[in-house]
């Protein structure tokens, strides 16, 4: 009897350990990894590797499902995802520990996403107020929200402006409020649509700064990838001949995407990565408000420039949350 139901059992157990199910869970997360690692571009994916924080902790879990089923081949594929997603993830969490020159003049920045104007203007202006913010940056501005600002107070706070402002409902505006006088103001279109307000920057006993609102394009279809892509190509660099330069704005792009950190190797810090907080979501569907999933907004400081902290906070009526980081800017002829 027990040789006849070990026999029975036999292709039970041979058929459970041929089944290709565990390969099907796992094997996605390695191809994943893989595709973050190398920065291969592929379009289809564009919008799926902005959620790679979150397959990185998936991965995790079926590592240890894969242990506690015996699945040992399983168990190992998903550990190499694991290793190679938590290895593009986990630097965010911990800071990359160069925060640039300590000596120069502290600089309060902040950027904000209206949603075609309509944000909570008298919450914009109480972070300002709160938080000393000299530089803001702001995008989907449109003229609405221009005159509610106003009469908010944002005037009287920051009374220096680069502004291209929309119709309402025109998600395409953009502009840049300074406590400190801006010369060569200006705006651009970018090749996806949208409005870029920049200035140059005097903050009091520091060099001058050069200071761009970004919002590119967001690759919400294959359509818009190479769009989202020349944006991001497109956005200004350092240059050593010029002043220092920040970009702060919505980039529609998070650390995972290839075309983004090749941005920031063209001369800059990502202050959150920087500083510990890359994996702080800043943007979520709007539908389903207070939900954030991915971290689109940024701030970028020249390498010339120091970083000191930055922090995440609710903007109501808007699907962004708001940036404020301080910067040390250097003063005038240091290198």
């Amino acid at each position: 009897m027990t040789v006849a139901r070990e026999v029975e059992g036999r292709p039970r157990r041979e058929k459970r350990a041929r089944t290709p199910l565990p390969w099907l869970v796992v094997a996605p997360g390695l191809v994943w990894g893989v595709l973050r690692v190398t920065g291969a571009q592929v379009d289809a994916a564009t919008q799926l590797i902005a959620f790679t924080p979150y397959a990185a902790l998936w991965s995790v879990l079926l590592f240890l499902l894969a242990l506690t089923f015996r699945r040992w081949w399983a168990a190992v594929v998903a550990a190499l995802a694991a290793g190679l997603l938590l290895g593009a993830v986990t630097p965010r969490a911990i800071g990359a520990g160069d925060r640039g020159p300590r000596d120069g003049v502290t600089l309060p920045v902040m950027s904000a996403n209206l949603r075609a104007g309509g944000a909570d203007p008298a919450t914009v202006v109480r972070l300002v107020r709160d938080n000393h913010v000299g530089v803001l940056a702001l995008q989907e501005f449109t003229r609405e929200s221009r005159a509610a600002l106003t009469a908010a107070g944002l005037d009287v706070l920051l009374p220096y402006a680069s502004l291209a402002s929309a119709d309402p409902r025109d998600d395409t505006g953009s502009a840049l409020y300074s406590r400190y006088p801006i010369s060569d103001a200006g705006s651009r279109l970018n090749r996806g649509g949208f409005r870029q307000a920049y200035g140059q920057i005097q903050p009091s006993g520091a060099g001058p700064l050069l200071v761009e609102s970004v919002h590119t394009l967001a690759p919400a279809s294959r359509a818009r990838v190479d769009g989202w892509q020349r944006d991001l190509a497109d956005q200004p660099v350092p240059d050593p001949g010029a002043p220092p330069q920040v970009l702060l704005g919505d980039f529609n792009a998070t650390l995972d995407h290839r075309p983004f950190r090749d941005l920031v190797e063209r001369g800059y810090r990502d202050v959150a990565d920087t500083v510990g907080g890359g994996l702080r979501p800043t943007w979520g569907p709007f539908g389903i408000q207070p939900l954030r999933l991915l971290t689109l907004d940024h701030v970028l400081a020249d390498r010339r420039i120091g970083v000191v902290s930055l922090s995440v906070r609710d903007l109501a009526n808007s699907d962004h949350r708001a940036l404020l980081a301080t910067l040390r800017i250097p003063a005038p002829g240091a290198s």
